[in-house]
C-alpha cells in the first residue's frame, strides 16, 4: 500500500503516522508461524532442563509466550531478528506491501537498516523479579540509538503490531510535532536511554493504539515510549527501520542491505544464507560502531 500525498504530508508535519490496514494477514502469518515454532522449541528445551512444567501447547499465540515467560524468564533468550535469523522474517523484510509504505517516505531506493527487532511484551503481572517496568521503554528518540552521523539520514521507523496493540496492552505514546521544532534531544543512561527530563518537550502525548495490519511510522526525532501491558495477552510487534540507499545507517557494526532498487535490481540482497552469514560475522568479529547516545 502506497501512502497518499495527504498521509505523507501528515507524517512530515506530525513526525508520525498510523498507516491503517497497510499489511494483510497473509503478509504476517509466515512470521507468526516462524515465531510460534521458535517459542515451541525454546519451551521444549526449558522443560527438558526442568525449568518449566507446563508447555501451554493449547494456548493461542497471543497468550502462550506470556504463560511460558511467567514460568521462566529464560523464555526471552534469543527472541530477536538477528538472533533467530528466520527465513520467513528475511522474506518479510522484503515484503512488497511493507516496502510500498516505506518507499512513500524514503523514496524508491530502499535499504533495510540493521536496527531491527522483535518485541515481545508480556503482561506486566508476569514481570516479577525483572524489576518494575522491565518491558516499558522510557521516553526516547530512535536517533538516540544511532551514531550522530545518521542525523542527516532519512532513517524511518516502521513499528507494526503482530496483533492488536491497544492502550491496555501498552501501545506506544508519541509526542507529535517535535522533529521540526526540536531535532535531536540529549539522552541519559539512567532510566534506560531516555531523554533528559528537563529537555522533554511539553507536548500532549498521542496514544498510538493500532490493530494487526497497521504500521506506525515514526521520524527518528519523534519522542515515544511504551506503557505497561495490563492484559493477559502478549503484545507482539516488529520494530523495523528503512532508509534511502546510500545514507548512513547509524550503526556500522551491523549489516544493512538493499531491499528495493528500480535503478539497480541486482543490488537487492535476496540471498538468505548471505544475510545469516553477515549477522554471524558481525557478532563473531566485532567491528564498526553500535551505540546509544547517552550524554550522561
Amino acid at each position: 500500500m502506497r501512502l497518499t500525498d495527504e498521509q505523507v504530508a501528515a507524517f512530515w508535519k506530525n513526525g508520525f503516522l498510523i498507516a491503517q490496514g497497510a499489511l494483510r494477514d497473509a503478509d504476517l502469518q509466515p512470521v507468526i508461524d516462524e515465531m510460534s515454532a521458535f517459542i515451541d522449541g525454546r519451551a521444549q528445551e526449558l522443560k527438558a532442563e526442568g525449568k518449566i512444567e507446563d508447555l501451554c501447547e493449547d494456548e493461542p499465540f497471543e497468550k502462550r509466550y506470556g504463560s511460558l515467560f511467567n514460568q521462566c524468564k529464560e523464555m526471552s533468550k534469543g527472541i530477536d531478528i538477528m538472533q533467530m535469523r528466520g527465513p520467513a522474517m528475511f522474506r518479510f523484510l522484503h515484503n512488497d506491501n511493507m516496502l510500498d509504505v516505506a518507499a512513500s517516505i524514503v523514496g524508491p531506493e530502499v535499504t533495510c537498516s540493521p536496527i531491527q527487532h522483535i518485541r515481545a511484551k508480556p503482561p506486566t503481572a508476569y514481570e516479577r523479579n525483572e524489576g518494575p517496568g522491565f518491558h516499558n521503554v522510557p521516553w526516547h528518540q530512535d536517533a538516540g540509538v544511532m551514531m550522530p552521523e545518521a542525523d542527516v539520514s532519512n532513517v524511518v521507523t516502521f513499528w507494526l503490531p503482530i496483533g492488536d496493540a491497544t492502550e491496555e496492552m501498552g501501545c506506544m505514546r508519541v509526542l507529535p510535532g517535535v522533529p521540526k521544532s526540536h531535532g535531536y534531544l540529549k539522552h541519559q543512561r539512567e532510566g534506560g536511554t531516555t531523554i533528559w527530563p528537563e529537555l522533554l518537550p511539553d507536548v500532549e502525548p498521542v496514544v498510538a493504539s493500532c490493530k494487526k495490519g497497521d504500521v506506525v511510522i515514526l521520524n527518528k526525532f519523534t519522542p515515544h515510549r511504551s506503557t505497561p501491558n495490563r492484559t493477559d495477552l502478549c503484545r507482539w510487534s516488529l520494530d523495523l527501520r528503512y532508509q534511502p540507499t546510500g545514507e548512513h545507517t547509524g550503526r556500522t557494526a551491523h549489516p544493512g542491505f538493499v531491499v528495493r532498487s528500480p535503478s539497480n535490481p541486482d543490488s537487492v540482497m535476496d540471498d538468505y544464507d548471505e544475510w545469516c552469514r553477515l549477522w554471524v560475522d558481525a557478532f563473531a568479529n566485532p567491528r564498526g560502531v553500535s551505540m546509544h547516545r547517552n550524554e550522561r
